[in-house]
């Protein structure tokens, strides 16, 4: 297949600069799109915009500088330009960014040595001004014609990812296929935000799977963005590109450029009495213990604007991990989710927060914990799936984060997710709970129900009878914030309503935190 030729306007006038010029505007005018009609005419018959628009797209108008427009396969006079990926620089919401992306009329966006001298050129001016970096990703992967140096360049990129990481922050768009090879650049960034029938991601695509292995599976329950979302590797699914862009311009927004810098402060200030909103705190939280409630509705309330910016909500349901902010500025929130599965912390859900806390922690992001949950969950699944490792990350990841932590403590906090959410004992700074909160090793019930499993008939009239007592006495006199209060667990009890202010007074007074006790060594190990 050859690439777009280009006249030679030098064989006329070589020596003048009009002809010089006339050639420069040629070959630009070319790379613009220098895909293969057949590859350019299937693009527009799918509607979809070209590489260079899309990066457009993403960021401030105007504000696109292209890097390496001419690049292509060295001694080939018929290569394409740009060698399958347009990269430079610009701006989004007025900070600097590095961007690329993959252009699928030229080999299919696959990765050969022009390409990956350009992304890992690239990767190296965001790691050396401290910038964010963001790959749209719509690649056939490996370059097979380019055998080793195609994977060689790979592997080139994720070495660079590695030294990136907790240096900026780093993200990945996926707007088509990214199959094989492809999926281990994204894997390794910051997020990953993909359109919903337009996204893909697999390492094996199911023809491969159906020929190796005898399995029968779509392409959408194999790599469509919702199941990739549910398997942890996917952190946001968006319904269209113009929403994956904004996606990312908001997410920007709650994050500093690199771990030196500070996220922006954005309406300091504001509301700094108490308002009616936080009124409606005090009737929020159910008189029975088991009546679910939306924690969204509580953390809408407590931080600034009503602004609670969800990431990875797809997966492991059972904890919310966003970005919000306290009196302007930016924190990490780790929240349970009573509606669904009570709050309990499942596999995914303690992966989900371990990844979300380490984040935080490596941009100096504080945190804020809300807590209500019965526990880990139980289940021989969850016990097969490696709840002890996983949760021995999450509470690896509470300790090693060396940032401000403040709890808020809402309802039930039991057992070993009581140290993971937040604890003083896991190093949190401040710790409150509402007069709501239950803190106890057990639920009432299930303490009660080991109680009456001593009785010869547990469904006896007069055993239910002691049971019900139990759990009333339990509930009163032992699952209480005012144990945890006597023994300084608690910091303070407080009323619902003074929580957005007393977590905007706790946060301005640990802005200056500095860590004392940290042992140097080369690195932690976490449970893996």
């Amino acid at each position: 297949m050859e690439g777009p030729q280009v006249t030679d306007a030098v064989e006329q006038s070589a020596n003048t600069t009009a002809a010089k010029l006339a050639q420069l505007r040629e070959r630009l005018e070319v790379a613009k799109d220098p895909g293969d009609e057949k590859s350019r005419a299937r693009r527009d018959r799918k509607g979809l915009p070209t590489a260079r628009a899309r990066i457009h797209a993403l960021l401030d108008p105007g504000t696109f500088l292209e890097i390496g427009a001419l690049a292509r396969t060295p001694g080939d006079p018929n290569a394409y330009y740009g060698d399958g990926v347009v990269t430079g620089h610009g701006t989004i919401n007025g900070r600097p960014v590095a961007v690329f992306s993959h252009d699928q009329t030229v080999f299919q966006g696959t990765v050969g040595e022009m390409f990956g001298r350009k992304v890992a050129r690239l990767m190296e001016w965001a790691a050396m001004v401290g910038c964010p970096i963001i790959g749209i990703n719509d690649s056939g992967g490996a370059r097979i014609q380019d055998a080793v140096t195609s994977l060689a360049w790979y592997a080139e990129l994720g070495r660079r990812h590695e030294l990136m990481r907790g240096i900026a922050p780093e993200i990945s768009i996926i707007l088509g296929k990214c199959a094989g090879g492809a999926v281990y650049s994204p894997i390794q960034t910051d997020l990953v935000v993909a359109v919903r029938d337009q996204g893909y991601m697999f390492v094996t695509g199911p023809d491969v799977i159906k020929d190796v292995t005898g399995e029968d599976v779509s392409l959408d329950e194999l790599g469509g963005a919702d199941a990739q979302a549910r398997y942890g590797n996917i952190h946001q699914v968006v319904d269209d590109e113009a929403a994956a862009f904004k996606y990312v311009r908001d997410y920007l927004e709650f994050l500093p450029g690199n771990t030196f810098d500070d996220a922006p402060v954005i309406n300091a200030g504001l509301e700094p009495e108490v308002t009616s909103h936080d009124m409606e705190l005090d009737t929020m939280v159910p008189d029975s213990d088991n009546q679910a409630y939306d924690m969204m509705e509580i953390l809408l309330r407590i931080f600034d604007d009503g602004d609670v910016f969800q990431v990875a909500e797809q997966r492991g349901q059972a904890i919310i991990t966003a970005f919000a902010r306290v009196d302007g500025r930016s924190v990490g929130v780790i929240a349970n989710q009573p509606m669904y599965m009570s709050g309990a912390i499942d596999n995914e859900a303690s992966d989900k927060a371990a990844g979300f806390i380490r984040f935080c922690d490596s941009f100096n992001l504080p945190l804020v914990f809300v807590v209500d949950t019965p526990g880990f969950l139980p289940g021989v699944e969850q016990e097969k799936g490696g709840i002890i490792k996983r949760g021995g990350r999450f509470l690896n990841a509470v300790v090693e984060a060396d940032v401000p932590k403040v709890t808020i403590t809402i309802r039930k906090s039991y057992g070993g997710a009581y140290a993971v959410m937040g604890s003083k004992q896991l190093s949190a700074d401040l710790n409150f709970a509402w007069p709501t909160a239950r803190i106890a090793v057990i639920g009432a019930e299930g303490a009660a129900q080991l109680l009456v499993k001593r009785f010869p008939d547990p469904t006896a009239p007069e055993v239910q009878k002691i049971r019900a007592d139990f759990i009333e006495g339990y509930n009163l006199n032992m699952a209480t914030p005012w144990i945890a209060a006597e023994r300084g667990f608690i910091d303070a009890v407080i009323e619902p309503h003074d929580t957005r202010l007393m977590l905007r007074k706790g946060m301005n007074l640990l802005r200056d935190k500095q860590n004392l006790h940290r042992i140097q060594r080369k690195h932690g190990l976490t449970p893996i």
